[in-house]
């Protein structure tokens, strides 16, 4: 009989460390496989070895559009989140951070709220105001475009798109403060 708790505590702890999960029935549930935990790590693509990026383009949570290819010319961070990710937001304040410190070396931040409920996402934006739009992504079809770069179900992931428009840089799982602004700082500072 000591089989059943210790089974239950197992999953409890494997669902808790394999990155985002949700009690709503509409969000992903603890031990879903389809999504990815990332380390956080970020890893970076040499120049010759980059890929454009898709063309990124969706509402927004406060109704506008947002674009990829609005921010043409310049360093663009995109951020997959969701309200019910607890390592997103963990990890809000340092994007938050980061998109203001760079903001005037040219760098534009863009969220993308993955499979959330638009009320749940925009309880989220309220309470970290962020800085910068998030497209809302509920189909997942923003996401699906990155294919190849960033698995579909990755949350958080984190991309850096250099002046050329072609991925820089990217990051599965919250993104640690330092590695970011470094990260960030380096594709800027590419000529």
């Amino acid at each position: 009989m000591r089989a059943k708790p210790f089974a239950a505590a197992a999953l409890l702890v494997v669902a808790a460390t394999a990155g985002c999960t949700g009690s709503q029935a509409s969000q992903p549930q603890a031990g879903d496989t389809r999504f990815v935990a990332g380390d956080g790590k970020v890893t970076f693509f040499a120049a010759a070895e980059r890929k454009a990026a898709p063309a990124v383009e969706g509402p927004t949570l406060t109704d506008g559009t947002a674009s990829l290819a609005a921010h043409r010319g310049k360093v663009v961070v995109i951020n997959f989140w969701a309200s019910w990710c607890a390592p997103c937001r963990a990890e809000a304040p340092v994007l938050k951070d980061i998109a203001a410190k760079t903001k005037a070396d040219g760098v534009e931040f863009l969220g993308v709220d993955f499979k959330d409920r638009k009320a749940d996402a925009l309880a989220f934006e309220r309470t970290q105001q962020p800085g910068y739009p998030s497209i809302f992504d509920q189909p997942g079809k923003v996401a699906l475009a990155f294919q190849g770069t960033v698995p579909p179900a990755a949350i958080p992931a984190t991309l850096i798109i250099d002046r050329q428009g072609r991925i820089a840089a990217r990051a599965l799982g919250a993104v640690k403060y330092t590695d970011l602004f470094d990260a960030v700082t380096k594709v800027s500072d590419e000529k």
